[in-house]
Parts: C-alpha cells; sequence; structure tokens
C-alpha cells in the first residue's frame, strides 16, 4: 500500500500486483538480453545450423541452395582419410605437449614472480607482452625467425656447428609449432596462475613456514591443491583453444610439410576454400563442434564439478 499526502490529508493507493511485477521484471530482463541474444542466434546458432545441414549434401558452395543429399557419406569418407587421422593425432600431440609442459612452465613462472623480486612487474609485462600480439603477427615473426637459411635460430645455431630444417622437416615440425603456441600463450597462463595464487591468504603460507614446512611442502600441500580451480580452468582452455588451432599453422606451415602439421581447422580450409568441397569441409567442423562440446561437457561434470557447485552456493548465499 502507498501513502501519497495531499494537503491535510492522506489518501493511500493501492500497491501494484505482484503479477505486475513479475511482468515488469521479465520485460526489463528480456530488453537487457535481446541484442546479446539476436547477436549470439545470427553468429553462433546458425553458422552451426547451416555447417550441420550443409554436410550432408555433396555442395561446391555455389549455385544457392545444396541439393546433391548423400546423408552421412561425407563423415564415412572422412574418417576413412589418412588425412583427418593424422589431424586427429596431432590434436593429442599438441594437448599433451600443452598439458604436460606449457602449463607447468607457465605455473612455475607465475610462482616466482609471485615471490619479492627486483622487477618482477616489468617481467610480468614482457612475459605477458605476446600474448597481446595477434596470432597473424607471430606467425609471420617467427616465419622469419624459423627460416632455414637466413633465420635468426639457424645464426645462433651456426655459432655451435648446428642447424635445422625447423618448419621444413617433418621430423621437427611440430616441435617448432609447439614452441611458438608456448612462447605465445604461456604468458596469459601465467597471469591466470598469478592471480589465484595472489587469492590464496598468506596467512596460510605463515603458518606452514612456522610449523616448519619446506617450500615444496608448502606448494605440493598448500598452494597447489588451492590452485586446483585456477589450474583446471587453464587446462580446459588450453584443450578447447587447441582444437580450434587454425591462425598459427595456416600461416606458419600450412600444414606441411607432407600434411605433418595440419590440423582439423586446416583441413577443413583447404578442402572448403581451395577445393570447393563445402560439404565435406562442413562435416569436418561438425566434428570439431561435437569434440568441443563433448569434452566441454565431459569436462565441466566430472573435472569441475565441485568447481561450478561452490559458485553455484556462493552465489545463493548471497542472494
Amino acid at each position: 500500500m502507498t501513502t501519497l499526502t495531499r494537503g491535510p490529508e492522506a489518501v493511500k493507493l493501492p500497491a501494484p500486483a505482484p503479477a505486475v511485477k513479475k511482468r515488469g521484471r521479465w520485460l526489463t530482463i528480456t530488453l537487457f538480453l535481446l541484442p546479446a541474444l539476436v547477436l549470439f542466434l545470427l553468429l553462433v546458432v546458425a553458422p552451426i545450423l547451416v555447417a550441420a545441414y550443409s554436410s550432408a549434401f555433396r555442395w561446391n558452395g555455389f549455385g544457392g541452395l545444396p541439393t546433391n543429399f548423400i546423408g552421412f557419406d561425407n563423415f564415412t569418407r572422412l574418417f576413412g582419410t589418412e588425412i583427418f587421422v593424422q589431424d586427429l593425432w596431432h590434436l593429442l600431440v599438441l594437448v599433451l605437449f600443452s598439458v604436460c609442459i606449457q602449463l607447468p612452465f607457465s605455473l612455475a613462472i607465475a610462482m616466482l614472480l609471485n615471490q619479492r623480486i627486483r622487477g618482477r612487474a616489468l617481467y610480468r609485462l614482457v612475459f605477458f607482452a605476446p600474448y597481446v600480439l595477434s596470432e597473424v603477427i607471430t606467425a609471420v615473426l617467427f616465419s622469419l625467425i624459423l627460416a632455414p637459411d637466413a633465420g635468426m635460430a639457424n645464426q645462433l645455431l651456426s655459432v655451435f656447428g648446428m642447424d635445422s630444417e625447423w618448419l621444413a622437416d617433418p621430423d621437427t615440425v611440430m616441435p617448432s609449432l609447439f614452441l611458438v603456441m608456448t612462447w605465445k600463450y604461456f604468458g596469459f597462463h601465467m597471469m591466470i596462475y598469478l592471480a589465484g595464487r595472489q587469492n590464496i591468504p598468506n596467512e596460510l603460507i605463515e603458518a606452514a613456514q612456522i610449523d616448519g614446512a619446506s617450500a615444496w611442502k608448502t606448494f605440493r600441500h598448500i598452494t597447489l591443491p588451492l590452485l586446483g580451480p585456477t589450474i583446471r580452468i587453464s587446462i580446459f582452455l588450453s584443450v578447447i583453444y587447441t582444437i580450434q588451432l587454425f591462425d598459427l599453422v595456416w600461416i606458419l606451415t600450412g600444414g606441411g610439410p607432407s600434411h605433418s602439421s595440419e590440423t582439423m581447422a586446416v583441413t577443413m580450409m583447404e578442402w572448403g576454400f581451395k577445393r570447393s568441397q563445402v560439404g565435406y569441409a562442413s562435416a569436418i567442423s561438425v566434428v570439431m563442434f561435437v569434440l568441443s562440446l563433448v569434452f566441454a561437457l565431459i569436462y565441466q561434470r566430472f573435472v569441475m564439478r565441485r568447481d561450478l557447485e561452490g559458485a553455484t552456493t556462493n552465489m545463493g548465499g548471497r542472494r
């Protein structure tokens, strides 16, 4: 009930009905969400549906809508192709390299730069700077550094009487590609770990030190478990990025030599835009989407379950 004062008398106005309040709240929410929802439908959902539809046709991308329906033949052909199976193997190798080498290295640098050392702000800036560069700039830069003839890397190795083909040798192209990926992205993961470490109360670390725990035991039994949610998010982002890896490979190697560095996205680009087999390329994009979706659902269900439950509980508590 609302009271309105008019002169010496007070007039009581009826309070808005709960249904009116609820409709007004939903109208406000809809108006705020509508622009983002429209963009999401146009830029995310619509391309997924178009790719799924065209993957069932033999289509070159020209002449209107596809009409030559072939069902799942594109997918049957896809998994029977040696190049695509090799793409899956490259994905597995890069994921293992990232999780077992890149992320531990990023964590070690983050723990080092969390210490009170002179110039640590400058070090953080320098290590994070490569992530700010676009993939195109990074790829062009390292294509010059790793050039087999006049590249800076071989000029340095020549001092020791050594050289390498780097990106031109099937035996060294994947390690070289992973080196570039690590240079580009380790600073991003380092900053994530730094943020997670700074959210750990220093009192816990000091209490462990007072009890006589060594630096390694303090890290192993206190810092690392409390960094668990941050590490799990870092692994998730790393795997999703690796599934969609394209820019660096396309500019550095184009998938060569002899498909030895090709990824699913590069294969999709090759068949879709160079060979005009859009239906087949759409099948590749559908497989990439399904891989990302399945991994995300399984990872969140079994690995990040406690983190998500904790976040939901905290939000409920704030309400």
